[in-house]
């Protein structure tokens, strides 16, 4: 599995109703618990005072993060993502093997 750096920007489109953001929200947060549980959502975090999210997720590839993991977010509909992906740097202290 490889690991990507997604940021996430969601925009709920004007005249939405309330009744349809909730549902679409608590559906998001099933399915983030579920991919947690899967380990493809990795980490998650909000930059203070921002309405975006930036997380670690596993996929083996792009492609598949995109279709399959991403694709899956019932907020997926409103979101634009930047996905950036990752290697490991020599200097990385969580390292399991300083040799690779």
């Amino acid at each position: 599995m490889r690991e990507f750096l997604v940021e996430i920007t969601t925009t709920v489109p004007e005249g939405t109703p309330q009744e349809e953001v909730a549902a679409r929200r608590a559906a998001e947060a099933v399915r983030a618990k579920e991919l947690a549980a899967t380990g493809q959502l990795v980490r998650l975090w909000r930059p203070v005072g921002e309405r975006r999210s930036v997380g670690v997720w596993r996929a083996a590839d792009e492609a598949e993060l995109r279709e399959k993991v991403l694709g899956t977010l019932p907020l997926h509909a409103w979101m634009t993502f930047v996905v950036t992906p990752l290697e490991s740097h020599p200097n990385d202290p969580g390292r399991a093997d300083s040799t690779r």
